[in-house]
């Protein structure tokens, strides 16, 4: 692997300019100079626009220029001490130690993990007085390539434990008046930027060399992209006051419910810590300070290590569920508005008439809708967005499941083995698999001991790369042909068994591989031996219209039946969050969305999916008893008018979701309920 630095990427005491425009473009002519990028004024240009969105000088002197430009072709990073110094607009002056990171723009993981690594030295006293001596260019790449892991590991670099309490002088507290009760300031802080790379680990050195400055107890959980680890619970408790010096969302908040916090961006971490932990420790003492929201006790009830497997298992699969939810509630409610709009038959043409028409060239047809050729177009338009955010819902929920077990390295691996499975003809269940395969994978991978210099690498290249191939390549080594197999039986089996006077078993059968699966395989086998029907279908020969609304008024059983349940008939059985997602299932099931019910089998597979079974075979039998009739493929209620006799469908439709509701009830009341609290109990912890 090429140097990053070398000694002519390196400028001592040289003048190089007046301003920060001019430092940036004498070091990105260096770049160029030693054959590393092919055009200086491409290379300036892609960092100058960086530098103009957020200005990259920090306290002490020092300023991180970087871009990722087309122009480079080896990652580099060129160094210039300044002698005076410039103006990067760093809040305590010029920067006398500029670093320019450059990488190709093809190269994030190289510009990610050169920034990762060097930051955490930029807080280290040591490593810029180093530089501000080095008597050479050499000693100062020497200096550099110890600090981004380049030179041999020393024992320094062995990796850190967990975080734990510093021991802090309490004369120290006293003198800088950030004493309580007599004792030193206990402080807990998080740092999170939006890369999770650089000024996270730089805003919690910072914190953490400010609270030891002043004699106070600073312990910081910098939650990064390789994920984070947790600080322990008596830390937590013990504290008087949290700083969230943060640009996302912090995880697991719940752990400080009830703590005075104060709340800023992770830069002002790098640049006022002493002020942070001043407020902090004002904080603690106010009664009225600001609080972190929450049920502390409810945050601590069970802790993870105490859940079973199945629990553990089960919040994991919410994760997922909780980050797939927008797919599925908007995309089935667009599906619903597309059918709508454009009709039943809004699913033959739908993509050639967004693509070939617009508002100001409206398609033929659709002469028979409410809103004529304007109605096919915009109907067409919402179908297919719908369709496209559905075809997202398997990789979203394998990558969030993913990323619950193995935080943000998991989530690619994990939407990959979500595509893959979809590719397969696997389904949500394949997705399921794929996602705990890869999350599990990348999990193992993350808590290996490596080096140094390859830890900035591993959750932005290494972990990814390898969890993808081996949880994809189990999918498609070991589920594709047996699933390929068995669709292909079934599919045999029920064309055969379609055309004797077993129609009502046919519609029994149907039911039951519409809510096996909702939406995957099975589910997809059953509807494509529906439609595929249809085009031999006439008045003289309706058994395909008698196929096509069984398995359609199955398929709208299990989201209408979980809507029934978790919103009407035992709400206390439901988690909230469940609760909430029954009330978009009432749409969902309305439309023939059968994916509205995935949230619920996700979290409680063994008791959802059977239930949705018997109501789907109820439905499936009673619709063939009525002579029910379909002539449209999809829709829902949303396509009455194509549905013959109409109150036979909503009678079927009716009594399987009855007993699909009745029966989830009495399972999740009687069967396992202890199973179930305990993970429910758990989802405290992970909210």
């Amino acid at each position: 692997m090429s140097e990053t630095i070398t000694p002519g990427l390196v400028s001592l005491d040289a003048p190089l300019g007046d301003d920060k425009a001019a430092v940036i473009r004498a070091l990105a002519a260096r770049v160029v100079a030693e054959g590393r990028a092919t055009d200086a004024d491409a290379l300036f240009d892609d960092a100058w626009a960086r530098e103009e969105k957020d200005e990259t000088g920090l306290p002490g002197g020092i300023a991180i220029p970087h871009a990722k430009s087309a122009a480079v072709t080896t990652p580099s990073l060129a160094f210039a001490r300044l002698a005076p110094g410039v103006d990067f607009g760093a809040p305590d002056g010029p920067a006398d130690l500029v670093f320019l990171i450059a990488a190709p723009a093809d190269a994030a993981e190289a510009h990610l993990a050169v920034l990762s690594k060097l930051a955490r030295s930029l807080m280290q006293a040591d490593f810029t007085a180093g530089l501000r001596a080095a008597g050479d260019s050499d000693a100062a790449v020497a200096i550099v390539r110890e600090a981004i892991g380049e030179a041999e590991p020393t024992a320094a670099d062995a990796p850190a434990g967990p975080p734990t309490a510093p021991d802090v002088a309490p004369t120290e507290a006293e003198a800088s008046g950030l004493s309580i009760d007599g004792r030193p300031a206990r402080i807990v802080a998080v740092t999170a930027c939006a890369t999770g790379i650089a000024h996270t680990f730089m805003a919690a050195d910072a914190l953490t060399a400010a609270g030891r400055h002043a004699g106070v107890e600073v312990v910081v959980e910098p939650q990064g992209s390789s994920g984070y680890q947790a600080l322990p619970a008596d830390v937590i408790r013990n504290a008087d006051a949290v700083i969230f010096a943060t640009d996302v969302d912090v995880r697991e908040p719940q752990r400080f419910a009830g703590k005075p916090v104060v709340r800023s961006g992770v830069k002002r971490g790098i640049e006022q810590p002493d002020r942070l932990i001043a407020e902090a420790v004002a904080a603690a003492g106010d009664p009225s300070a600001t609080r972190v929201g929450g049920d502390a006790g409810a945050a601590t009830a069970a802790p993870a290590e105490r859940l079973s497997w199945g629990a553990r298992i089960q919040r994991i699969l919410l994760t997922g569920v909780s980050y797939m939810i927008p797919f599925v509630a908007g995309g089935g409610l667009l599906i619903a508005l597309g059918f709508l709009l454009g009709g039943y038959d809004v699913t033959e043409n739908a993509a050639t008439i967004i693509t070939q028409n617009a508002l100001w060239n409206l398609p033929e047809g659709g002469e028979d809708l409410f809103l004529g050729p304007l109605g096919l177009y915009l109907g067409s338009v919402a179908f297919m967005i719908g369709a496209t955010s559905m075809g997202f819902l398997v990789p979203a929920l394998a990558g969030y499941i993913a990323f619950a077990i193995a935080d943000r390295p998991g989530i690619a691996p994990g939407f990959v083995a979500g595509a893959v499975a979809v590719l397969m003809n696997a389904g949500f269940i394949g997705g399921m698999i794929g996602g705990l395969l890869a999350g599990f994978v990348a999990w193992w991978l993350g808590s290996l001991p490596v080096p140094r210099w390859l830890r900035g690498l591993m959750p932005v290249a290494i972990i990814p790369l390898l969890a993808s191939i081996v949880a994809s390549g189990l999918m498609v080594l070991f589920l594709g042909r047996p699933i390929a197999t068995l669709m292909e039986g079934l599919n045999a089996w029920l064309t055969e068994l379609a055309g004797t006077s077993g129609i009502v078993v046919v519609g029994v059968i149907l039911g039951l591989m519409m809510c096996f699966d909702l939406g995957g395989p099975v589910n997809k086998v059953a509807y494509a031996f529906a439609t595929a029907g249809l085009a031999a279908a006439s008045a003289d020969n309706p058994t395909p219209y008698l196929i096509m609304a069984a398995v359609m008024t199955a398929g709208m059983v299990p989201p209408l039946a979980m809507a029934l349940a978790s919103t009407v008939l035992a709400r206390d059985l439901f988690p909230p969050v469940e609760r909430e997602n029954g009330k978009a299932a009432w749409l969902l099931g309305a439309a023939f969305i059968s994916e509205g019910a995935i949230p619920f089998a996700a979290a409680d597979p063994l008791r959802v999916i059977p239930a949705s079974m018997l109501g789907g075979a109820v439905t499936g039998a009673l619709s063939m008893m009525f002579g029910v009739q379909s002539l449209a493929p999809h829709g829902g209620i949303f396509v009455f008018f194509a549905i013959n006799p109409i109150w036979g469908f909503l009678i079927a439709l009716a009594a399987g979701t009855v007993v699909s509701a009745l029966a989830v009830v009495a399972l999740k009341r009687w069967v396992g309920r202890k199973e179930l609290e305990q993970a429910e109990a758990g989802l405290a912890v992970a909210a």
